[in-house]
């Protein structure tokens, strides 16, 4: 059994659970776009949840923690060690400060522009509004920490992978040839794969398809991709009528968003190709469920910029309690966000590559990564 199976949820709490957390996400991208020599690493990556964690070692000698794995964020950043106190709710322990540790404390920020101190081994310097140091590495520590994204309890900070300055892919740079590569395992197994760094993360085979990876000026951290269409069945293709990145691929969101009105498009054709009815009662925040597991779901492929990517039901569907199935792609009910999320990329070798400026897809069996 997977350490981070909580036996107390039902199927259904666990799919609620994952969507809020969807959702949650979704507005988080919301709030960050309005603020406008090779070496070898991995780590393995475990499913918790709907979310994924990869196993770290810090300090020395190393001390093994569970973070979050995170291509949508960029600092990377643990809770400091002392237990302080633990939050029932989330189940997601608080942690102090030791003290003599280095330290910027911000008391408060207004206008942007932050009051703080530094505390660095044997000097204190206040400051306000200007700050000037040099910080060989970017890497946070947490005090008092809630985590929306995850309530098993088992994370113990974060790891941003994103492509902003301050990740640790780009802190690696070209340690690892500014690339990595995970794959996902499916919801609910207890087997793990692995996040590569460097050429480790290279994939190959005839099932590569590749596509370009496009990071915007003015939003670094975000890794966005061109869709173009998307196939439901043999022949109803939708198109997107858009270019230059419009969908940000991410580890950290579960279901899939699509921008209106291209998901009302898309929701058609799927109904118009299935033809199954619709239940009434529809669990927020899904669009379309039906009561027939046993139903043949039409083939959906996704058509990124040179990349066809298709679809198994895994990659599409949730299976609730009571034999309800629902769709797991919903509308974004934010203006130019679409989002493909990890539900979506379940047994894909995905491999993102800095440098080559193009992201790559191969199926693969996971549990066997």
């Amino acid at each position: 059994m997977s350490p981070f199976y909580n036996p107390s949820l039902s199927k259904l709490d666990l799919i609620r659970n994952v969507a809020f957390r969807s959702n949650t996400r979704l507005n988080r991208f919301s709030h960050s776009l309005s603020l406008l020599s090779n070496e070898n690493y991995k780590s393995i990556i475990l499913p918790n949840n709907g979310d994924y964690l990869m196993r770290i070692f810090i300090g020395t000698p190393p001390i093994e923690k569970l973070a979050i794995f995170d291509p949508g964020s960029d600092l990377t950043w643990v809770r400091y060690n002392v237990l302080l106190v633990s939050i029932v709710l989330h189940k997601t322990p608080h942690y102090m400060i030791e003290p003599n540790l280095p330290l910027i404390q911000i008391s408060h920020v207004t206008h942007n522009l932050a009051h703080y101190s530094l505390k660095n081994n044997n000097f204190v310097e206040n400051h306000k509004n200007v700050f000037t140091h040099t910080i060989m590495s970017i890497f946070g520590c947490g005090y008092y920490n809630i985590f929306t994204a995850d309530n098993s309890g088992k994370a113990a900070g974060l790891v941003g992978l994103g492509a902003g300055p301050f990740s640790l892919v780009s802190q690696l740079g070209h340690s690892i040839g500014r690339k990595f590569s995970y794959c996902l395992v499916p919801f609910g197994s207890n087997s793990t794969s692995k996040l590569k760094f460097g050429n480790q993360s290279t994939i190959t085979g005839n099932e590569v398809v590749s596509t370009p990876l496009i990071i915007k000026s003015l939003e670094q951290t975000f890794y966005y991709l061109n869709l173009e269409g998307i196939t439901i069945g043999r022949q109803k293709t939708i198109q997107t009528g858009q270019i230059d990145g419009n969908i940000i691929i991410d580890s950290g969101t579960a279901l899939m968003y699509l921008e209106q009105p291209f998901f009302d498009d898309f929701l058609a054709s799927v109904k118009e190709v299935i033809d199954i009815e619709e239940v009434e009662d529809i669990p927020s925040p899904f669009h379309y469920c039906f009561e027939d597991p046993n139903s043949s779901f039409p083939s959906i492929v996704l058509h990124f910029t040179g990349a066809n990517v298709p679809l198994q039901p895994k990659n599409i569907l949730y299976l609730e309690e009571n034999n309800l199935v629902c769709l797991a792609v919903v509308p974004s009910n934010i203006a130019g966000i679409s989002i493909l999320g990890n539900l979506a990329q379940i047994d894909f070798q995905v491999e993102y590559d800095l440098e080559g400026k193009k992201l790559s897809f191969s199926p693969s069996d996971c549990t066997k990564n």
